[in-house]
């Protein structure tokens, strides 16, 4: 277990779900030089410290042992947010002690101290500041952080219009700070997300062809139709029947909503774990099928609480980047609690990009892997559980 050694103390760490073979660190160079910022500042922590995109809870478990004030969150992540609960209960904070927030939930009313990990997604950020800075006042420390291929021009943008004028710092061990201070008089103009855009005549899925669908911010490809995704459209299985079929790190839930169009007696579950895009599959579903047709909507690990051989499909497209670290551990982790959750004779249907080697990892984990359909970048897998 790594260590992160503060002016408040030394903080073990995970991410979630905790694994001793991960290399990953739960903290990076970015989250240390925020921290030791507002140590050798001698920030004023009592008022409300709100902290926004915490990846692993590093900077809200330095903060708790710091005694921030009235400490809050604000999360997309399931994983992360777990990750949070963990190492705060490691680093002794009683339950509740700190307020964790998703972006889906109501921000806090006033902000003293408003501190952000840069996201990968400028969108999300963009959101995220719209919503805060009615809670920003005057004198408010505006803090942000990020290694410095995560900091753009188009970030600091962000900040200066939506908040006010914005600065950033040198560079130490390849992270950098941005520091802004709150205008009242910031015009941002209106918060575009969520975002709604029809999806094209030739979507290969013919159910979803021109049907308008919303995305709310961080969604992957949030503005248009990702290519993988339209490739996984194009090559559905079909005549379900009643089956039980899961949208597995389901996104906007395109996937789950052409499945739950074309078979109406189908029975749909769709999880990720982020909270914009749960609460854009849930959106398109219900736009589209209305309020009577039954479907799960779950914010999780995956499957992880799905109970074993309850479902009859699992429709993946899954991602090979943990925050700015490529990585195969999360596809590898879906693949494993799909095979759990696959009543025998089950199914998973996978995309992705041919060079990932999928094939050889379904094989290991179900034995079998069979090719459904390619294209010069993409594969469509099928893997049954026996």
């Amino acid at each position: 277990m790594n260590r992160l050694t503060t002016s408040w103390g030394t903080h073990p760490l995970t991410r979630h779900p905790e694994d001793p073979r991960d290399p990953l660190r739960a903290w990076d160079a970015a989250d240390e030089y925020l921290l030791n910022h507002l140590a050798e500042a001698g920030t004023d922590l009592s008022g409300t410290v709100a902290v926004l995109g915490d990846r692993w809870g590093a900077l809200t478990t330095a903060l708790h042992a710091a005694r921030a004030g009235d400490l809050v969150q604000i999360s997309d992540s399931y994983l992360g947010r777990e990750a949070t609960r963990a190492n705060l209960a490691r680093a002794g904070a009683a339950p509740g002690a700190v307020r964790l927030l998703t972006t889906q939930d109501p921000p806090p009313d006033r902000i003293d101290v408003l501190l952000v990990r840069v996201p990968k997604s400028l969108a999300l950020l963009e959101d995220q500041l719209h919503r805060l800075a009615p809670a920003v006042h005057p004198g408010t420390v505006v803090a942000g952080t990020g290694m410095v291929k995560e900091i753009h021009t188009s970030t600091l943008r962000l900040f200066e219009r939506i908040l006010g004028p914005t600065r950033t710092s040198l560079a130490v061990k390849k992270a950098r700070l941005i520091h802004t201070a709150p205008d009242p008089a910031a015009a941002p103009g209106p918060n575009p997300w969520p975002y709604r855009y029809d999806l094209p005549g030739d979507t290969p899925a013919r159910v979803l062809a021109g049907r308008t669908v919303t995305n709310h911010a961080g969604v992957f490809c949030a503005d248009r139709l990702d290519i993988g995704t339209r490739f996984l459209l194009g090559h559905l299985p079909r005549g379900l029947g009643a089956a039980r079929v899961a949208d597995l790190g389901c996104g906007n839930g395109v996937v789950g909503l052409a499945v739950a169009l074309a078979e109406p007696d189908a029975e749909l579950l769709f999880t990720d774990e982020s909270y914009q895009a749960v609460a854009s599959a849930e959106a398109n579903f219900r736009a589209h099928l209305g309020a009577g047709r039954p479907a799960r909507f779950t914010v999780g690990d995956g499957l992880a609480d799905v109970p074993e051989s309850s479902l009859d499909l699992v429709l993946n497209n899954p991602p090979f980047h943990s925050h700015q670290a490529t990585t195969d551990r999360t596809a590898r982790r879906m693949f494993a609690d799909a095979r759990r959750a696959l009543s025998p004779g089950g199914e998973l249907w996978v995309v992705g990009n041919r060079h990932l080697g999928y094939h050889a990892t379904l094989r290991r984990i179900f034995g079998n892997s069979e090719l459904v359909a390619s294209d010069p970048k993409f594969v469509v897998l099928r893997a049954v559980r026996r």
